[in-house]
Formats: C-alpha cells, structure tokens, sequence
C-alpha cells in the first residue's frame, strides 16, 4: 500500500494504531466529564449514560469539522522535520505517541483528571523543541509558536472562564427561580431515586452537549494527530488534498500576487520584506508547476510536499504581515489577503483537509473509549471536588458552562480541555453553594498540580524520545 517497503508499512500501521490507542484512553479517560453530573444525579443509570455518552462523542467527531485538527497539525511544521529519512519521521510519530499514552494512562490510574489537550500539545511541542536543537537543523524552529501561543492562551483561560460563569448562572438560578422551583433545583438527589422529568431532561440534555462538543473537540486532536503521521510518514499521498485539482489555486495565486504587489515594501520591517520576497517566490514556484501537465489532475508524488510547503509558506508570510500592521492596503485587499492565508475558502483548502477514513476511524475509537474505564474519574469529578453531594443546578450549571465553552472554542479552531473546563465548572458551582469551603482542598491541588506538569513532563518526555527514536532509527 502507499508503495512503501514491508518495514516502512509496518511502522504507519502501527502508529496509526497508536494513534487510535491514544484516542480510545481519551475516550475513557474523559467519560467523566460528560456523564458525571446524570450518574451523580441519578437522571441516568451508569450504563446507560455511558453507552449514550460514547455515541455523542462518535457524532461529535464525525461532524464537528476539522478546524481544531488543524491547529494540532499546524502547531508542528511537519514540513520543516520531514527529509528523505522516513525513520526520521516515524522517530518523531513514536516520541509524541507514546509520551502522550503515558501520561494519560498514568493519570487515569490514579484517578486525576488530567487534560488529554495539555498532554498531546505538549508532547508535540517536545518533539519541535528537541528538533529546533538537533546539529543537522538548518531550517529554523521546530515549533509554530504563533500558534502555540493561541493554544496557551485558550488551555489558560478557558477554567478560569468555566470556574467564573459557573458562579454567574448559579446566582442567576438562585435570584430568577421561584421559590418552590428553587428548592427543588438547589436538593441533592435522594439515593436511587431519579429527579423530576423535566430536571431529567435539562440534565441528560447538558449532557447530549458535552459529548457532543466533547467529540468535536478532544476527538479532532486524534483527527490531527493521524494527520502528522500520515504527512510525516507517506507525505507524498497525504501532503495534499488530492481530490482537488491544483488547477484550481491558479486564480488564487494570481490575486495573492497582485494584492502582496501593491503592498509599499519600504514601510515594512526587514523581516517582512523577507516575507514578502518569500511570498512572491513561492507563488512563482507554484505557478511553474501547475503550468505543467498534472497527470490525473494531480501533482506528481515526488512535488506534493514541495507544493505542501510552498502554500503553507505563502499562507503564513502573509498572515505575518498583516498582523504586524505595516501593509498599507485598503480594506478590500486585506480582507482578500485575510481569507487566503486562514479561510478553508481560500489556499489553505489544499493543505488543510482529513480523509472521511480517518475522521470514521476515530470516531469509532472515541466513541468505544468512551464506554469502558470511565468509573474512577468520575468518583473524582462527582464525589472529591465538593464536600457536598452535586446538586442538580450545580451538575447542569457545570455541564451547561463545559458544553458552550468547548462548542465556541471548536467552531473558532482551539482546542479546550474539556476536563478543566468542567472540573472549573464544578468548583465553581461549589464555591456560589457555600463558598471556598467547599471545596475539598486536596482533589483540587491534585488536579491543579496536574494541569500544571502536564505540560513539561510532556514536553521532557517527547523530546527526550525524539532523542532517542532518533539515534536508534
């Protein structure tokens, strides 16, 4: 298959297991965040909920778009790691894989619901990190870290934002409620014995919405991550979205080409005349190969990763300039610019995709993930971050902030942990019931401490096994 050697062949189908592997434990590993709040509150048996959970995640993946992938995929310069070593790629595969399994496995044992986003970012930016240092490296930076600060700063905010609006809509039921409602609503669950329908329904709703989003989230990362492989390893197959017809960027080019034309190149920095002259160049590299016959309406094998490394040049020069705010270009021409470097609309079209078979395949394995594994994150979630019962305002309150943070955060192409998004929630919702009392101080230091080694360990572990894989491959 691909045409690759047997041992070549073997190392892609076991990484894209790998893969798989990774997104089956996040599946089981954050089962909690989504089914806590209906077990807890008996508005669903745990069998069930975890069953229905599983299936949302499933939907969530196969439906939620590719934005979040991308930014998993564009936070590494893959282009910049791949040469004509394939082991070099299959070094840089095996290094985030498995320190990323590591850390969530470890987690999960002992019952810290760690963030699968923190450990996947972070063992991808340890193997651009080991890359940036490594003798051979003549190319720059192995780590986009334009991107990698926006990733920062959603995993950053986002509990923060989670632990504040969950107190918001705890006063707002409080103050908006009636009196009898409220009594109701504020009751903790009586043992083994369901809540009204209609509390019923809002909490198994809340629910349906963090999976969901769940999916479209933490699923994308898997989508992502079986996409570095894939460009990584078989880059001539994958570099490119082959169902479309690079004929097509033909228009595209031309006007990236006269509105970068008419931009004044002596107000720019010198870094961005750079740009710009690097912009110009590799649309003229691109115009030469598609002028070429494109056998089957494709580019040959051996220009796909070229032609990969030519838009994405383009696209993130253009950006660059932009941003820095020195492009006196009327507002049409930047609006224009705005959509090519960062639009599925514009260039990015050709680079930023996923096969239907890698979106199914890990749906499937979130999906399965999610309904095995869940009960010791969720004993966590229901019973070790509050001193108190979770109330049923207190679980759909938490669910309800998890579920519309991670849905506008997947439509804006971040990825959340929906782990600390909800656990925030959570505390939250304890802290407006009777204040920082609450909350049981040792669950939330072990959860703060996680969220805060997440990411180095991850980092020291990938590099660390790029090193490794590296020397021995």
């Amino acid at each position: 298959m691909f045409g690759l050697e047997t041992d070549i062949f073997i190392l892609l189908a076991f990484s894209i297991l790998a893969a798989c592997a990774f997104e089956f434990v996040n599946g089981f590993h954050d089962t909690a965040n989504a089914v806590a709040t209906v077990i807890y509150t008996n508005s669903l048996k745990p069998n069930v909920a975890v069953i229905w959970s599983g299936f949302m995640n499933f939907c969530g993946v196969f439906f939620g778009g590719i934005a979040v992938a991308m930014g998993i995929v564009n936070l590494l310069p893959v282009e910049l790691l791949i040469d004509q070593n394939v082991y070099h790629s299959a070094a840089m595969v095996f290094s985030l894989l498995f320190s990323a399994i590591i850390w969530n496995l470890g987690t999960w044992y002992f019952g810290l619901p760690s963030s699968s986003s923190h450990t996947l970012i972070g063992s991808i930016l340890g193997v651009g990190l080991a890359f940036t240092f490594m003798p051979e490296n003549s190319q720059g930076t192995g780590v986009n870290w334009t991107k990698a600060q926006e990733l920062f700063m959603s995993l950053l905010t986002s509990p923060i934002f989670g632990f504040a609006l969950a107190i918001i809509i705890m006063f707002i039921l409080r103050r908006s409620l009636s009196k009898p409602i409220r009594e109701i609503v504020f009751s903790e669950p009586k043992k083994n014995q369901p809540p009204p329908i209609w509390i019923r329904a809002i909490l198994i709703t809340t629910c349906t919405l963090v999976s969901f989003f769940h999916g479209s989230n933490d699923g994308q990362k898997g989508v992502g991550l079986v996409m570095l492989i894939l460009i990584g390893i078989v880059p001539a197959h994958f570099a490119l979205d082959n169902s479309k017809d690079p004929i097509g960027m033909k228009t595209d080019l031309i006007g990236i080409e006269q509105a970068v034309g008419r931009i004044d190149s002596s107000r720019l920095s010198i870094s961005d005349r750079h740009n710009m002259r690097t912009i110009l160049a590799e649309i003229a590299t691109l115009k030469t190969q598609i002028s070429k016959p494109l056998p089957e309406h494709r580019f040959p094998l051996e220009d796909r990763m070229n032609a990969r490394r030519s838009l994405l040049l383009i696209s993130r020069n253009t950006k660059t300039i932009l941003d820095n705010g020195h492009a006196n270009l009327n507002l049409t021409d930047q609006a224009y610019l705005k959509k090519q470097s960062g639009s599925e609309s514009g260039i990015r079209r050709f680079t930023d995709y996923a096969p239907d078979w890698v979106i199914l395949m890990i749906s499937l394995s979130l999906g399965l993930g999610t309904m095995v594994g869940w009960k010791r994150i969720v004993v966590t979630i229901g019973e070790k971050i509050g001193k108190q019962h979770l109330t049923y305002a207190q679980g759909a309150s938490a669910e309800l902030v998890a579920a519309s943070t991670i849905g506008v955060s997947s439509y804006m192409g971040l990825p959340v942990s929906t782990t600390h998004v909800l656990s925030s929630g959570i505390a939250g919702s304890m802290v407006a019931s009777k204040g920082v009392k609450n909350l049981q101080g040792g669950t939330i230091r072990n959860i703060v401490i996680a969220w805060v080694l997440t990411l180095p360990v991850t980092m020291l572990l990938s590099g660390t096994l790029y090193v490794f894989f590296r020397w021995i491959l």
